[in-house]
């Protein structure tokens, strides 16, 4: 079981940098970061611009691997995403998971500075993985109903490098047709679907999800169990905390669901909030699960 670390990156940089090594010294497998313009969830705070801190991340560690969860289609377009994603890629030695998803309404209307419909934000996540396929095979240009790209002459990726993995977050079919077609691996938290969920629902929905991915591999002729299928824990009725046993309890049940790796929150804020927990307890919980399931 793979497992990874989700950090909000409301820190200053010198407090962001301590915890990416302890991260790596901990025996995490990979460290996200969010990727947003705003977010409910972090008012009056602040929050690095994901790729800019994963640049900074890539240079003071050596084995983690490292990349949004996830990078918004809402406001990130094709070229400059690619672009930020290959970078970095190169900077880390080949170390980026370039998670993608269709990002929020929230993080349009800080963009734009108006209201976008949410199925214009499917579309354009739909072509920005289709778009990031055709770059990244040499394009000059393609085009869309929401992004597109023309007159590129420059090269895709950093000659003699490989473009980064593809990690595509989906909780429905048309997202796990799209994580089946380009994806490298698909990407849950569960979907809006788990609120209010009780936990034995909270692992059918997971199950039936997994199921869901394993069918569209099927129609695109792919082998499911060559595609990283990652959850991240923590937005449903399954949350540890200082729960040790708690984390190993979850990774069991995240295998036997179908998955391969496992996200946990970083912890935020303090005591008797919901993603509080102590330092220590992430350590404990690496080294249970790697125990318990290898």
């Amino acid at each position: 079981m793979r497992l990874g670390a989700l950090v909000l990156q409301t820190r200053p940089w010198q407090d962001f940098s301590k915890v990416s090594r302890q991260i790596e010294a901990f025996g995490f497998d990979v460290l996200y970061v969010a990727d947003h313009l705003t977010h409910p969830s972090v008012p009056g705070r602040w929050l690095a611009d994901g790729w800019t801190i994963l640049a900074a991340a890539a240079t003071i560690t050596d084995r983690l691997e490292l990349g949004p969860l996830v990078s918004s289609a809402a406001f990130r377009t094709p070229v400059p995403l690619a672009r930020a994603a290959a970078t970095v890629n190169d900077i880390s030695g080949g170390r980026v998971v370039l998670g993608l998803g269709a990002g929020t309404l929230h993080d349009a209307a800080a963009d734009r500075g108006k209201a976008v419909p949410f199925g214009r934000l499917s579309a354009r996540f739909a072509e920005t993985a289709e778009a990031l396929a055709a770059l990244w095979e040499g394009a000059p240009e393609w085009h869309g109903s929401e992004v597109g790209f023309s007159g590129l002459q420059t090269l895709p990726l950093p000659p003699g490098t490989e473009r980064p993995f593809l990690l595509v977050a989906a909780h429905g079919p048309r997202g796990f047709d799209l994580a089946a077609r380009y994806g490298d691996g698909w990407s849950t938290f569960g979907g809006p679907e788990i609120g209010g969920q009780s936990a034995a629902e909270y692992w059918s929905t997971l199950r039936q999800q997994a199921a869901g991915v394993e069918a569209a591999c099927e129609r695109h002729g792919r082998d499911v169990a060559q595609m990283r299928r990652s959850l991240l824990l923590g937005f449903g009725a399954v949350r540890p905390g200082d729960d040790v046993q708690g984390y190993v309890d979850a990774a069991e049940r995240a295998r036997d669901a179908g998955f391969d790796e496992l996200v946990l929150p970083w912890t935020d804020g303090k005591p008797g909030d919901v993603f509080w927990a102590e330092t220590a307890t992430f350590e404990q919980a690496v080294s249970a699960i790697r125990s318990r399931l290898g």
